[in-house]
């Protein structure tokens, strides 16, 4: 076996031993069964952004408020946020192959009644039942690669879990564009039923990694559950309505962030206290670990905040519908797909701490790029940033799941797992909350700045009125306010551009800069792995 000299290059193959060969065979039975829990990871993960990409058609399908239709998504979040953690916890009460099973069919009835639902009250029921249940799929897929696969296949095994985990999110908005506009809004949930169900029977027979132990319930820290549910949930909630409503100006909103404050007081005190706590937090004292979860959380706010971004602009800019945002940014779904087996061979090749240099200084050059965007930029000129987002996210992704879960004992993988799926979804929703924040006072700055500039002084400007107002000629004395009010929507409309561009710069910064922290690293010590079979 060879020998990993590099700085950083956390052991990721089993030692050298006799038997070897025979001890890397990945079983077949084994095999199959993982690829089924992964494409219901990829459901679940793909599942918040076809929804995300459709709420309009939900909304006017349902009868619902512009209030009302956002809880679609925040019942669906704060629901999963809750799960992902505890799943660490009943993986080992219930055992892999209960759990699974439990999640992908529960997740696919929740989805199979979410397509039926008639009214929003409904809909917002099962899609919390959805997050809930669901959630638990996710970090299982992460646990099960690193517990049952021998290290030296992590070169296959990881960069399938990197592919749907960062691939997922990105085609979302292709994927819900094309349901919606071919069929209608209620397959963006019936889709999930036929690969569900399929998903839920090969658990049920495939999977024989481990063996439930029921004596942990016997101890289920229900304290710790109810302060979880109420740190991260009112956490998330905080996160999802706080740029929508004026954060802290809004009363709900303050008063979910005290209760998540006071939530997360009194869940470490259990944690501390607690003779089996719902959750062992101290996993983040494992150096690996910490410093791969500090990188996680800080991908999950570019995964999902370009995720955000790119539709955002390409419907309120150009003026794009679902199926065309879709379109437009699948370009980067087929770069993470092309670059996975990539990625995957350079794990054994090359310093884990060059392939995070590389993924982050090209999402940084991806986001410099759309620096000098324009209210005219279409497919074309996109396409460069999204390669550059797309290479640059799995490159990184992967050596970050091996330096975050590749060391860790076998014993202690599975809440791990759900710790680490957490930092990801916290950045994401840090991200998001973060980027709308930034995005919308900084149109007011430069709405403020240009209508500064807007004077009868201003030769170009009334060049431009005047042009407009001939266009609008044919409609008499209403000529003038029409030109004035097509002035404003251009006006707003840049502003709302330049602000994208100070965002995309802002992402930029913080990437350069990951990719320092990550030349500062050091080799961690490694960790003797037992058998992985």
């Amino acid at each position: 076996m060879a020998k990993v000299s590099a700085p950083l290059a956390v052991t990721m193959r089993m030692p050298a031993q006799v038997g070897a060969a025979a001890d890397d065979r990945i079983q077949p039975r084994r095999f199959v069964a993982f690829l089924a829990m992964v494409f219901g990871m990829f459901m679940a993960i793909l599942d918040i952004q076809i929804v995300s990409a459709s709420l309009t058609e939900i909304q006017a399908g349902l009868s619902a408020s512009a209030n009302e239709i956002t809880w679609v998504q925040t019942a669906y979040l704060i629901a999963e946020v809750v799960m992902i953690p505890l799943s660490g916890f009943l993986s080992r009460a219930m055992g892999t192959r209960l759990l699974f099973a439990i999640s992908a069919g529960g997740f696919t009835a929740a989805s199979l009644m979410c397509g039926f639902c008639t009214d929003i009250n409904q809909m917002i029921v099962w899609r919390a039942i959805q997050g809930f249940i669901g959630g638990g799929m996710i970090p299982t897929v992460f646990a099960t690669a690193y517990i049952v696969f021998p290290r030296s296949k992590m070169n296959v095994v990881s960069p399938m879990i990197g592919l749907v985990a960062t691939l997922a999110p990105t085609i979302g908005p292709t994927v819900g564009g094309y349901l919606t506009d071919a069929l209608s809004w209620h397959w963006l949930f019936f889709i999930n039923v036929v690969p569900g169900v399929a998903v839920t029977i090969a658990a049920l027979v495939l999977i024989d990694f481990d063996e439930p132990d029921w004596a942990l319930f016997r101890n289920f820290d229900w304290p710790g559950l109810l302060s979880m549910a109420g740190f991260l949930g009112a956490l998330e909630y905080v996160l999802e309505e706080g740029p929508r409503n004026d954060w802290f100006g809004d009363d709900t909103v303050l008063l979910m962030a005290w209760v998540s404050g006071l939530a997360a007081i009194a869940f470490f005190i259990r944690v501390v206290r607690a003779r089996q706590p719902i959750v062992d937090v101290r996993a983040f004292m494992d150096r690996n670990f910490g410093v791969g979860s500090l990188f996680s959380f800080v991908l999950g706010i570019g995964l999902y905040g370009l995720t955000y971004l790119y539709p955002v602009y390409l419907g309120s800019v150009r003026g794009y519908n679902a199926l065309m945002i879709g379109e437009t940014m699948f370009v980067s779904g087929v770069c993470m797909f092309l670059t996975a087996p990539i990625a995957g061979r350079l794990m054994d090749k090359v310093d884990p701490r060059y392939m995070l240099i590389a993924g982050f200084l090209s999402f940084a050059a991806g986001t410099y790029w759309m620096t000098y965007l324009t209210r005219d930029w279409d497919f074309w000129e996109l396409f460069w940033p999204q390669v550059f987002r797309g290479v640059g996210l799995m490159i990184a992704m992967i050596p970050i799941n091996n330096i975050a879960l590749g060391t860790l004992p076998p014993d202690r993988i599975k809440n791990a797992s759900g710790l680490f799926n957490l930092t990801r979804n916290l950045g994401g929703a840090v991200g998001l909350a973060a980027l709308t924040t930034i995005l919308n006072n900084r149109t007011d700055v430069h709405l403020a700045r240009l209508h500064e500039r807007l004077t009868w002084a201003h030769q170009p400007a009334v060049e431009l009125l005047d042009n407009l107002a001939q266009r609008f000629a044919s409609y008499g004395s209403d000529a003038r306010l029409m030109a004035l009010k097509q002035l404003n929507l251009i006006t707003h409309r840049q502003g709302v551009v330049i602000a994208f561009a100070d965002v995309f710069l802002l992402l930029t910064i913080l990437f350069v800069g990951l990719a320092f922290l990550a030349l500062l690293m050091r080799r961690p010590a490694q960790v003797p792995v037992g058998s992985a079979h």
